[in-house]
């Protein structure tokens, strides 16, 4: 599950120097994300039901490519993306107590019959949905085993993770006006810009403390087999594609803020840079002095960026990062 972020978000007082249209933001950023995201996961399911082989290059590249869209929003944990426990199913992790593997060797065992029925699938244990179920399934050999009932679970999760993808993006659609002057949710134009804003750095502090920290784990005691989706080596990869996703965000919150936006962009650019000069995709050469420097340096770098954006981007907004007793010292 998701680390607390033990974050409170309150308004400055005083009026915002940028005023950005919070509306406008979602219809520029992250429509657009979960439109990709829902055309993706289409190519998924249609590429399984091609061909489930789980070492077919189709099915790998799909595969990929969905995940991709999801990781660019995965910091939009609000709203419709949380409705059901949808982001849940669509990507369980981290999995600290292996539930997925245990959940999906259940079912093969068995050969559950609820891969054949949609509407049943959907109240399998999210432990066995989405992104990472399909990860084992075509990338660990102790299930990629090319059976046929692990060919219709494939299927049944592909499926799955397409209708998920729908079912977000057509409540999106219908959210957006949630961030107007008719909307109800937010009462004011700060309250909405609060709500992006927070997704902004709360998406930062997980990819710092959950992506980058947890194969990190101790000098004594390094962790790299807990690194995200480490079986198909997107570990780094998934930094870079949250990096994206949170700057394309904060640039849009910073648009008439132009300082503002160029610090952030330097802050990203240092960033992305030390993803650069990383020797391992899966974060494998921790356990090395100089592996472990160079992890630490990039989990530096995206700390910087998330002060920058506290800093500077929160204040032309009318919006502060808070800190509550769980922040400790």
């Amino acid at each position: 599950m998701l680390k607390s972020l033990s974050l409170t978000f309150s308004l400055l007082a005083g009026v915002a120097m940028a005023n950005p249209d919070p509306a406008q933001v979602v219809r520029d950023v992250v429509l657009p994300g979960f439109e990709t995201l829902a055309q993706r996961s289409h190519a998924l399911d249609a590429a399984a039901a091609q061909d489930c082989a789980p070492d077919g290059v189709a099915l790998r590249d799909a595969w990929a490519e969905a995940f991709d869209a999801w990781v660019r929003v995965s910091h939009l944990r609000f709203g419709p993306t949380e409705v059901d426990d949808r982001a849940f199913a669509l990507a369980f992790w981290p999995d600290s107590r292996g539930v997925t593997p245990r959940t999906l060797a259940g079912l093969i065992a068995d050969k559950d019959p609820v891969v054949t029925n949609p509407e049943a699938f959907q109240e399998v244990s999210i432990a066995a949905r989405g992104f990472y179920a399909l990860e084992f399934l075509l990338y660990d050999p102790a299930y990629a085993d090319g059976s046929d009932y692990t060919c219709q679970l494939v299927q049944a999760v592909a499926r799955d993770t397409s209708d998920i993808a729908d079912a977000i993006l057509a409540d999106w659609q219908d959210f957006v006006v949630e961030f107007t002057d008719e909307g109800s949710r937010y009462q004011t134009r700060e309250e909405a810009l609060q709500e992006l804003f927070k997704a902004v750095t709360a998406g930062l502090q997980f990819t710092s403390d959950t992506r980058i920290g947890r194969p990190m784990g101790s000098f004594d005691r390094p962790r790299p087999a807990r690194a995200e989706a480490r079986r198909s080596e997107r570990s780094l990869r998934h930094v870079r594609l949250s990096l994206e996703g949170t700057e394309a965000l904060a640039l849009a919150l910073a648009a008439e803020a132009p300082d503002v936006s160029k610090n952030i962009q330097d802050a990203y650019a240092d960033a992305f840079a030390e993803i650069e000069a990383q020797d391992s995709p899966t974060f494998a050469n921790v356990d090395t002095p100089m592996g472990r420097f160079k992890v630490e340096v990039l989990q530096g770098a995206v700390d910087s960026v998330r002060t920058v954006i506290g800093l500077e981007l929160g204040p032309e907004l009318g919006v502060v990062e808070g800190f509550n007793a769980l922040d400790g010292d």
